[in-house]
């Protein structure tokens, strides 16, 4: 069983509004095992409507509307879904009464136009939305002898969604064959998507019953497994036994198995040690410290940070000699050497990160750090757990806009750091 989500609204092929309704949608679909395999999002335009009905009726089993069910001249779902069905369209005397009782208690006059929110479709159940004036409506069809079910939601989130789990679901899982849908994601950081792909295809391509994606970006690769079958162990078996072979494949290259963040993979493992950390960041101005704090009680691992973006505060925090900084740069291995050392002797953790670079948009212009290229970056890694603390330096050189170049450097020093504690 395949889906289609059809998101009604020129609103949403503009700059300034996003379909978020297909991403509820498509969760609660995949727990009945049904796979949206078509999202289209569609202005308001009553040929286009319908002509998306159409295509969407010819491919999927399912298709649910959200949008373009109120009063205005614009709301035109019940229109387009009336005429790619071949139906026609009968107000309700009992939605019409409900309206004008509604508007009455609120004491506002209510305008002819609202009557259009009564019309259903024929052969239609009514959906009533507790939550707003425009009522969905369900259908169980046939479109070119294919067996179809059909749903009209109301656009606004608090409408849709209460309307989706108390009416929609409850009959699509009545209706149809129970199936299940397993999922399973493994996470990398930092290698190129051809290279993974040149790795795992030949893999993956031996499991037809479990579809694989691929998605990368921000300095992450994800790949993603989900299977349906009659029965959710068959579907899950498949998925893990893909996972596995992807794994033994990758080897530590895979930073997460079951979906966990990078930051929380860091966090699991000095939690795991009854280890801590402490950074100290410059170009990242807390970058890192943001990105681990995010995490629920992030404090047992991450005693804490400092933005030590001026010579005096490295000075003051990371004991970094003024002297040092007038010889080397502020960017520079030694000084991102002594930020390290110096944050984890201050605060006694058992490792120490340090950040420093030019995140742009100029280059270096002061001192010694004059002439440097935007996006020179380097990590200082202190371990202070063996019997003399060790440091490592990692120097980068990242491209892109000065928010890039600040991410890709915290990527960076998080994967550096799972690295050295593996």
């Amino acid at each position: 069983m395949i889906a289609e989500i059809i998101a009604a609204g020129s609103e949403m092929l503009t700059p300034f509004r996003q379909d978020t309704n297909s991403l509820y949608l498509t969760e609660g679909l995949n727990d009945l095992g049904v796979t949206v395999a078509f999202k289209t999002i569609v202005g308001d335009s009553l040929d286009h409507l319908t002509e998306a009905a159409r295509n969407a009726l010819q491919r999927a089993d399912i298709v649910i509307f959200s949008g373009g069910l109120g009063p205005t001249e614009d709301d035109l779902t019940r229109e387009a879904a009336a005429a790619a069905l071949g139906l026609t369209l009968h107000p309700d005397p009992a939605i019409i009464a409900a309206l004008y009782k509604r508007f009455a208690e609120r004491r506002i006059a209510i305008t002819p136009n609202n009557a259009k929110q009564a019309d259903i479709l024929d052969g239609a159940m009514l959906l009533e939305n507790k939550n707003g004036t425009a009522p969905g409506q369900f259908l169980v069809t046939t479109y070119r002898g294919k067996k179809r079910y059909v749903a009209l939601l109301p656009g606004p989130p608090k409408e849709l969604k209460p309307l989706f789990d108390e009416q929609v679901k409850p009959r699509l899982a009545a209706l149809l064959p129970t199936r299940f849908l397993a999922k399973r994601l493994l996470r990398m950081a930092l290698i190129p998507e051809s290279q993974v792909d040149a790795r795992t295809s030949p893999i993956y391509k031996l499991y037809e019953d479990v579809e694989t994606t691929i998605l990368a970006g921000s300095g992450e690769i994800q790949l993603h497994f989900q299977c349906v079958a009659a029965t959710l162990a068959q579907a899950q078996a498949r998925v893990d036994e893909l996972a596995e072979r992807i794994e033994r494949e990758m080897g530590d290259d895979i930073f997460s198995s079951h979906g966990e963040s990078l930051d929380e993979v860091i966090l699991l493992m000095l939690g795991m040690r009854h280890q801590t950390l402490a950074t100290a960041e410059s170009c990242t101005g807390g970058m890192l410290a943001q990105r681990l704090t995010a995490i629920p009680n992030s404090s047992r691992a991450f005693i804490g940070g400092a933005v030590t973006y001026s010579a005096s505060m490295k000075a003051l925090f990371c004991n970094v000699p003024p002297e040092l900084i007038e010889s080397q740069g502020a960017v520079s291995e030694p000084v991102a050497r002594a930020m390290a050392e110096g944050i984890q002797t201050t605060t006694g953790a058992s490792y120490g990160i340090g950040i420093t670079g030019l995140a742009g948009p100029g280059g270096g212009s002061q001192g010694t750090d004059e002439g440097k290229p935007v996006g020179l970056v380097y990590i200082g890694i202190t371990d202070a757990t063996g019997p003399e603390p060790v440091t490592q330096i990692k120097q980068l050189q990242l491209m892109g806009d000065r928010e890039r170049i600040r991410w890709w450097a915290t990527q960076h020093a998080l994967e550096l750091f799972r690295r050295q504690l593996l």
